[in-house]
């Protein structure tokens, strides 16, 4: 994997955990569910990552 590639990655990673702390917060301290635009975020974040991880001229293959 390529340098620019990993930093990307590492970067992505580092933006879901931080959103998924602070959903978990969320959840432990005030017994609060993420909204859903929340959650499609993350899940947006994470569908990137994986487009990075395989390539960008992957093509949908409609497993989602």
């Amino acid at each position: 994997m390529s340098q620019s590639k990993r930093e990307q990655v590492v970067s992505h990673l580092r933006y879901i955990r931080q959103e998924l702390r602070e959903m978990h917060q969320g959840v432990m301290e005030d017994g609060l569910l993420p909204e859903a635009g929340e959650v499609r975020g993350v899940m947006a974040q994470m569908e990137a990552l994986l487009e990075l991880l395989e390539g960008k001229g992957r093509k949908k293959d409609g497993d989602g």
